[in-house]
């Protein structure tokens, strides 16, 4: 088979490199083309040095082209993926140490909360000018792969002001599964499960091992006897005992989504691990992706040797892009987990909003399975978000600052902690602060910071209940080695 993918955002390369390993592995696979585009030339030329040392190394006939045109990358191309972060850690950055200073602490900030708005109101402008070239030089009827975080966001306005087919991808059902086989003691292919919600915020509703139903009771058995889960997942195992229901999100990420674990400085310790970043540390993403980028610049040459391992060594992840791909062009079906828009896919939640859910794919395309209900508390606890992403992504098509601050204020995390004066004065001082990755706000900075510089609300000089230094490329050698 021949056809052309195109990967947006290449320069994040660890993921790139994942990303087309797993379709080199589908046999049908070996003659496409992989378009790579990056506004980083740095990073582009990275990772198209490792995909073609990949193609060289196992005698692929696949072609490789690299360009930072991004029109010129999408031209023809069947299959589009994003993995953009507009901004990078510099904007990622002001995500989580501005609203500290207003009290907000969070782990990761990337999907609501302060920062996740945020983040939605630079990725959106920029995946609608995805959708635009998509339809002017793309192959017709494309399909749009987001990877991007705000994953619910971004799809959202790609799919109703995009007018792209585009499908959120995300590995947090996975990873959760994952989690549920190791407790339960058992291999993960023996455990079937439905997992419904929004991203982020997806609830096993029906686990079964075998085809025997697990109970309540059991799962939070099992978790806390587990060595390890029992102490890195606390609040999460706390979610389980008071919904009934365990979500897919690690400790971490559930703890900003919520306004009940993180609120008062004092209680965020009892419900976090420090551990690794993941399971609530103070700006533990962000930590993370430093290092992550200081330790690649440095070590670039490793990495591409690595690149040299033949594909018999790979073992294909269980990232849904390459099986949705397979199943699409050879009929295979592939059953996943997919970010759609819901029209009645989940009964008791809004028809307009971006659901995860499950879904079978072959070559008719991506076929959701319809009529599920959520539980009562995991349905409010979705619909409190979903009201505050649509106003955000209304917020970041129109350039409405107000209806951007009316967002900020409905969010749980961010409406139990600040007041609205608070998140008034917070969102005109994260706007002034992302002002060049902000267009559509332009017109509203100058008087944001005109409110700012007569602005009487307080402020702290605050690093967070649970803030780690960035580790240095050589400690996170020695760490590495020792885990080898």
């Amino acid at each position: 088979m021949s056809f052309k993918v195109a990967i947006i955002g290449a320069g994040s390369v660890g993921f790139t490199k994942k990303l087309v390993s797993d379709l080199f592995k589908v046999p049908e696979f070996a003659d496409i083309e992989i378009a790579l585009t990056d506004i980083n030339p740095h990073n582009l030329d990275m990772i198209r040095q490792i995909i073609e040392k990949i193609v060289a190394v196992n005698n692929l006939p696949a072609k490789v082209t690299a360009t930072t045109d991004r029109r010129q990358a999408l031209e023809g191309a069947r299959y589009i993926m994003s993995c953009v972060r507009v901004g990078g850690l510099e904007a990622f950055a002001t995500d989580v140490n501005i609203p500290l200073k207003y009290g907000v602490d969070q782990c990761v900030g990337d999907t609501i909360c302060a920062g996740g708005i945020m983040y939605g109101q630079r990725n959106i402008p920029v995946i609608l000018d995805f959708c635009r070239d998509i339809r002017e030089v793309a192959e017709e009827g494309a399909l749009f792969l987001n990877y991007a975080n705000p994953m619910a966001m971004n799809t959202w306005a790609a799919n109703k002001y995009g007018g792209v087919q585009t499908v959120g991808l995300c590995h947090g059902v996975q990873h959760g599964a994952h989690q549920i086989a190791q407790v339960l003691g058992i291999r993960d292919e023996e455990l079937d499960y439905i997992c419904s919600g929004i991203n982020h915020q997806t609830w096993y509703i029906d686990l079964r091992v075998n085809g025997r139903k697990i109970g309540k009771d059991e799962l939070i058995a099992a978790f806390e006897r587990h060595p390890v889960y029992s102490k890195q997942e606390k609040l999460r195992i706390d979610v389980l005992k008071r919904f009934g229901f365990y979500s897919t999100e690690s400790n971490g990420h559930l703890s900003e989504y919520l306004p009940w674990y993180r609120k008062r400085p004092d209680e965020i310790g009892k419900w976090i691990d420090l551990s690794d970043w993941i399971h609530g540390e103070t700006g533990g993403y962000l930590r993370h992706c430093t290092e992550m980028r200081n330790w690649f610049e440095t070590d670039f040459p490793k990495f591409l040797e690595d690149a040299g391992k033949p594909l018999s060594k790979h073992k294909r992840t269980t990232e849904h892009a390459s099986w949705i791909i397979e199943a699409r062009e050879t009929g295979r079906v592939y059953r996943g987990h997919f970010n759609v828009p819901n029209r009645g896919i989940i009964a008791n939640l809004p028809d307009d909003a971006i659901i995860e859910s499950p879904g079978f794919v072959d070559r008719f395309g991506i076929n959701m399975v319809e009529g599920i209900t959520l539980p009562l508390a995991c349905a409010a606890t979705c619909s409190a978000s979903i009201s505050v992403q649509r106003m955000a992504v209304e917020a970041a098509v129109s350039g409405d600052i107000e209806l951007l601050k009316l967002a900020m204020l409905h969010d749980p995390l961010v409406g139990a902690i600040c007041t609205p004066e608070e998140v008034w004065a917070m969102v005109d001082e994260m706007v002034v602060a992302q002002a060049q990755w902000l267009p559509q706000y332009a017109d509203a900075v100058p008087a944001a910071r005109e409110r700012l510089a007569k602005s009487a609300v307080r402020t702290r000089d605050w690093q967070g209940a649970a803030r780690k230094d960035v580790r240095n490329v050589e400690d996170l050698r020695k760490l590495a080695g020792a885990h080898r």
